[in-house]
């Protein structure tokens, strides 16, 4: 523990030393790897196995998971918004750190159940406040424009890390399953010292009533502001359709009859995409425009999931790949977009409304998605995601048009 604490003051000092803009990028980046470097996704199924856990368990788990998400995500951007960005990111670094500890050193049910409640509430409190004051860092110094550059690179990072850090897994599994949970707890202590050295903009005290306040930023976001609720109901449903097609990348290699060595390259080449269209997504959004971006991600996601869906075959493994790309453009480009809409004392929560449509709408989705592709086939439960992407979406986006 002596160890631990001369690192995170020494890692503090370091950042801190540093200008305040480049010490929260840094900070920023060191937070996304902390939380992205997943080493134990590619062993997590065999290492439950190994603890006599059924899939049914599993899924409980994974359930854990999804509710204390659900159920925090907005609240924990007003918290974000009321006490503090800075605070909420520390925090929710410390539970991801604390989850991964409880994997690390368990091995019941019981204590996995509320590793994931852990996880769950860790992740929640960072999403939301790491793009609210990434933008308020930004906009401090006068580099307001300079926005999507920062996000893309962060989202990036973020992509390349899942993407490698597969492998890394995969070797420290061959020797114990238990191996890559003490790595994993080791990479995510990282975000905890890389977040105290924040340095925190506009935020603002507490208020009488909490949720009146947080009804208020939801009626003002979704319903008062109605560019805005174009603007996110849109981001939402972008973000349900390229999480959906993540659970589908397995099932179509399933159905092609791919070599599992197959998999985890694979995989990783997507990911790698996703980080190197992230990368150029300001340029690429300075070239084209807010309307003619939101045209370019709506048509190309749903036109994905039509073309692959009628071309089951190794050739149509490249649609996912021009898939993947403009899921890369859309992160940060969409989330841009609600960032320059919205005021900066309520940031923080819009940005969870967004996250929290994005995880509705998959939980709403995902199941009759999954029970088309088990009664039918692969290929109808593509057709119908596309389809439900695109009503919504064409909607939304003809609402959303900004006039020139």
């Amino acid at each position: 523990m002596q160890y631990i604490s001369n690192f995170d003051a020494v890692f503090i000092k370091t950042i801190v030393n540093l200008s305040g803009m480049n010490r929260n990028i840094i900070a920023f980046y060191l937070i996304k790897v902390s939380k992205w470097f997943s080493l134990v996704m590619p062993i997590i199924v065999l290492f439950f196995q190994e603890q006599k856990l059924g899939l049914e368990d599993i899924f409980i788990l994974k359930s854990a998971y999804s509710v204390a998400a659900v159920a925090l995500e907005i609240p924990s951007g007003y918290l974000a918004d009321v006490w503090g960005r800075k605070r909420c990111l520390v925090l929710g670094c410390i539970l991801f750190f604390l989850g991964y500890l409880c994997y690390s050193f368990t091995g019941t049910f019981t204590a996995f159940l509320v590793a994931e409640l852990l996880l769950g509430s860790g992740q929640t409190l960072v999403n939301g406040a790491d793009s609210a004051l990434l933008y308020d860092t930004v906009k401090h110094y006068g580099h307001e424009g300079d926005y999507l550059k920062y996000e893309g690179r962060i989202t990036m990072l973020g992509n390349f890390s899942e993407a490698f850090a597969g492998i890394f897994g995969g070797l420290l599994a061959a020797v114990s399953l238990r191996y890559p949970f003490y790595a994993q707890a080791a990479v995510s202590f990282v975000g905890i010292p890389a977040a105290c050295a924040l340095q925190e903009f506009n935020s603002k005290g507490q208020v009488e009533n909490p949720v009146a306040e947080i009804l208020r930023i939801v009626k003002y976001s979704l319903f008062t502001n109605r560019h805005l609720c174009c603007n996110i109901m849109f981001s939402g449903i972008i973000g349900a359709a390229t999480l959906m097609m993540a659970w589908f990348v397995q099932p179509v290699l399933i159905y092609l009859a791919t070599p599992t060595s197959w998999f985890g390259i694979i995989w990783t080449a997507l990911n790698v995409i996703v980080g190197i269209a992230a990368f150029y997504s300001d340029r690429i959004e300075r070239k084209l425009g807010m309307n003619k971006m939101n045209m370019l991600i709506l048509f190309t996601i749903v036109g994905g999931y039509l073309i692959l869906a009628f071309n089951l075959t190794y050739l149509g493994l490249i649609i996912l790949f021009f898939f993947y790309i403009v899921r890369g453009l859309a992160t940060p480009i969409l989330k841009g977009y609600i960032n320059q809409l919205t005021f900066s004392e309520m940031r923080a929560t819009v940005l969870s409304i967004r996250n929290f449509i994005i995880r509705l709408m998959f939980a709403a989705a995902a199941p009759f998605v999954g029970w088309l592709n088990d009664i039918c086939s692969l290929k109808t439960a593509l057709l119908t995601t596309g389809i439900i992407v695109f009503v919504p979406g064409l909607i939304f986006l003809l609402l959303s048009l900004k006039k020139d």
